[in-house]
């Protein structure tokens, strides 16, 4: 059984349709009752779908720009319904991935898959579903949001009924009239999420969301970024704001040098780096020196001092050992507090492993 998505040449309302290779089918668009038929190609192979749990699946990507390897080899998979986040520093590949993924630019080797669609066998398929918001969004400065959003339903063939109920949705209802010209960096990457939930897309991938932007409109992002996910929607999203990956994405893949360097939840990345919890124990008079017993105690691999902070890194295991030692020593403790390892250190870690 093939499910496919038509557009109704009239009211340019989208239908879902299923049938067998080499059926035809009698289709009444159930808007403005347009009739028509419609025949599934015969032949399986042309519309190659996969049934599995990933929305998006790359492998063996390389993207070679004349003598510059930008992607080299790179393979990953994007569960169906997770938040998974695509680091990597500056010229690492992350936004020439996304381009091919999204068939923007052709690649030199390797083979691509968005909801079970091969990229290339089944191109229109393929991208039918996705919401994407680039790194650089540009819109008509001269527009407002209504207008500019009427455009891109007008491309994507979807009733513009749905224009005003978005820009609500996103929180720009007191400047549905202003032009985009005006707008702040904020307000354009707000109006640039309502772009790409036209069509209700089930996946969304979003280059560096967030970036450029102050403390108040990231939040606001990142809500909507989560109200996505919760409605059943796949995301995917670059951004160098490691704390905001961190509180967002079930997985990430940190891309180095065109080369995908690891791909996995970030406890997991910690827990195979070696990464150590942090203890902060605030002590009264301690007037930046380390305790004796401190610089001796085994399993305790860093420690410091600033002011009243005594700052050490150590195993889950040894942190109850530690306060107990400091106690018995007659240290008075004002406050403790434990900082799990972050996303932050795993990503520098593995960049200066790499290089």
């Amino acid at each position: 059984m093939i499910t496919k998505t038509i557009v109704c040449p009239k009211c340019k309302n989208q239908i879902e349709i299923q049938g067998n290779p080499g059926d035809v089918i009698l289709v009444t668009c159930p808007k403005c009752d347009t009739k028509g038929k419609f025949s599934f190609p015969a032949d399986i192979t042309e519309i190659e779908k996969t049934t599995d749990s990933y929305s998006i699946q790359i492998d063996n990507l390389t993207k070679i720009f004349k003598d510059v390897t930008a992607v080299n080899n790179v393979s990953f998979k994007v569960k169906n319904g997770e938040i998974f986040g695509f680091l990597g520093p500056n010229g690492a590949g992350k936004t020439t991935t996304i381009k091919a993924m999204l068939g923007l630019i052709h690649m030199n080797t390797g083979k691509i898959k968005i909801n079970g669609y091969d990229i290339i066998k089944n191109s229109k398929e393929s991208r039918t579903k996705i919401g994407y918001l680039p790194e650089i969004i540009s819109f008509y400065e001269n527009l407002t949001p209504v207008q500019t959003l009427n455009f891109f339903c007008e491309m994507k063939g979807q009733d513009k009924s749905i224009v005003k109920p978005l820009i609500k949705e996103v929180g720009l209802e007191d400047a549905m009239n202003k032009k985009v010209g005006t707008f702040s960096r904020g307000m354009r990457q707000l109006l640039g999420i309502a772009q790409t939930m036209i069509g209700s897309p089930s996946i969304y991938v979003l280059d560096e969301p967030m970036a450029g932007l102050d403390a108040r409109w990231v939040k606001i992002v990142r809500d909507k970024i989560r109200m996505l996910n919760e409605r059943g929607a796949t995301i995917m999203f670059s951004s160098h704001i490691l704390s905001e990956v961190q509180n967002l994405c079930t997985r990430v893949a940190i891309i180095n040098k065109g080369r995908l360097i690891a791909e996995d939840t970030v406890p997991n990345l910690s827990k195979y780096l070696k990464i150590k919890p942090r203890l902060e124990i605030e002590i009264s008079g301690l007037n930046g020196e380390v305790p004796n017993i401190i610089a001796t105690f085994e399993g305790v691999e860093q420690y410091s001092a600033k002011g009243d902070i005594l700052f050490i890194t150590c195993d889950s295991s040894v942190r109850i050992k530690v306060i107990k030692a400091l106690e018995e020593a007659k240290f008075e403790i004002k406050d403790i507090k434990t900082f799990e390892p972050s996303l932050e250190e795993a990503f520098v870690r593995l960049i200066e492993g790499d290089k």
